[in-house]
């Protein structure tokens, strides 16, 4: 069974307690509902990383991911985090690629190329995300920013690498956190394209789960995840409340 992924991106929200106390109101609060075809991940702040493991640990579907780290197991790069600090803390997946490193905080494809194998090669599961700006799309350059964001991204990967390790994310950057989600149309499009893209670039790329990301709330999800080649959701906004990303994850 290809499970579906339903992440919570807290991004810089939430003290301590707020993220212990969020998870644990979302684990407890599904209960065993959780269907047997999802999982949760939750990427809460660094500083609450392993207290949100340790509140999830035994708990069946549910992991911890990190929103960031450096490609090297230790050195001298004051404020980042290694992949082993990652795993030291719980997590099992890490996020690369997101808008907001590389738009806000400019990291570029080579970098974020480099992240992907070092985190794969240091056991992470890796949820690498891709997506166009507003002038990109209205300049009808989607699928041209989606092609070399992938193959730059994957460029140093094996091909026969496991699909259950790598996940793609697509966001479109407009959608994220401005209330505009992508149309129905809007994201089946983009996915089928991406699905075509892992296919030629990778041996498992028909097993390679796809998310979609962009002011994705309750009310949409049903929609969204029911659509072809959407294996899941990676949430923002909505997932910063346990009941609002409860709801998300039964969807």
């Amino acid at each position: 069974m290809i499970k579906k992924i339903m992440a919570a991106n807290w991004k810089m929200h939430k003290t301590w307690d707020e993220a212990v106390q969020t998870a644990r109101e979302v684990v407890v609060g599904i209960g065993e509902d959780l269907p047997p075809d999802r999982e949760v991940v939750f990427f809460p702040s660094g500083t609450a990383l392993k207290a949100v493991g340790e509140s999830i640990n035994g708990q069946n579907g549910y992991f911890l991911g990190g929103q960031n780290f450096y490609p090297a197991a230790q050195g001298a790069y004051t404020g980042e985090i290694s992949p082993l600090q990652l795993a030291d803390a719980g997590c099992a997946y890490a996020l690369v690629g997101h808008s907001e490193r590389r738009h806000v905080l400019g990291e570029k494809d080579d970098f974020l190329a480099e992240k992907v194998i070092f985190g794969l090669s240091s056991n992470l599961k890796i949820i690498l995300c891709i997506g166009e700006t507003i002038d990109q799309r209205r300049q009808d350059r989607v699928e041209g920013v989606l092609a070399a964001q992938l193959q730059k991204g994957l460029e140093k990967i094996d091909q026969n690498v496991s699909a259950h390790d790598l996940v793609i994310a697509y966001e479109p950057v407009w959608a994220i956190g401005t209330g505009e989600t992508a149309t129905e149309d809007d994201i089946l499009q983009a996915h089928g394209f991406i699905r075509k893209m892992l296919k030629d670039l990778l041996n498992q790329g028909q097993e390679i789960r796809v998310l979609y990301g962009g002011s994705v709330k309750p009310d949409n999800c049903a929609r969204i995840i029911a659509l072809d080649n959407v294996d899941g959701v990676l949430v923002g906004g909505a997932s910063l409340k346990a009941d609002s990303f409860s709801r998300i994850v039964l969807a």
